[in-house]
């Protein structure tokens, strides 16, 4: 049996099980159209085997060119009201210190990637839009590129020369990417 899940944003999630037992998933994600130009795909595995290795993922069970399978965790994917609930972002944010904490791994280091993705993200600022409506709120509401490229330009000047260390991190922390399972708490 096959169920397509449709809280994703750019890739394509299908739960792949037998029969009517849904105890034992597995997902299939196909990445979304020119999401590489975001992610690197090869770092994304590295983490995920890293992650899976510490308890902070499901299995990977193969990659392919154009996606991964990997273990269904069963719960709830979240939404913004759930992660106001004390009970639960107590839950997430230990995870994500968990995260946070784990260094090298069968020597792959965590490298910082930031400037890296920011200046990946600043390449794809539309200029305008051809809805005439949302092209105006664009240019009233969105800073300009020069503007915007300052403030980049400042943030990594005065972030770069923090020493802060560079630790594992999730790079896609939207509420349905966090997975609630309330009986195993």
């Amino acid at each position: 049996t096959f169920q397509l899940f449709t809280d994703g944003i750019t890739n394509k999630l299908i739960g792949c099980y037998v029969g009517d037992i849904t105890d034992d998933v597995v997902l299939v994600r196909i990445y979304g159209n020119k999401t590489e130009l975001l992610v690197d795909r090869d770092e994304e595995v590295k983490s995920f085997r890293v992650l899976q290795a510490h308890g902070c993922a499901p299995q990977l069970y193969c990659t392919f060119n154009n996606g991964l399978c990997y273990e269904f965790m069963q719960g709830e994917a979240l939404d913004p009201e759930h992660v106001c609930n004390p009970d639960i972002f107590r839950l997430i944010a230990r995870q994500l210190a968990k995260i946070h904490t784990i260094h090298a791994h069968n020597g792959w280091i965590p490298k910082s990637n930031l400037w890296l993705k920011m200046g990946k993200y600043f390449s794809l600022i539309p200029t305008e839009f051809t809805d005439e409506e949302v092209n105006k709120r664009f240019i009233s509401d969105i800073p300009s590129p020069q503007v915007l490229q300052e403030e980049m330009a400042w943030m990594k000047e005065r972030l770069s020369n923090l020493g802060s260390p560079v630790v594992l991190c999730h790079n896609d922390l939207l509420c349905k990417n966090i997975i609630y399972n309330k009986k195993r708490g």
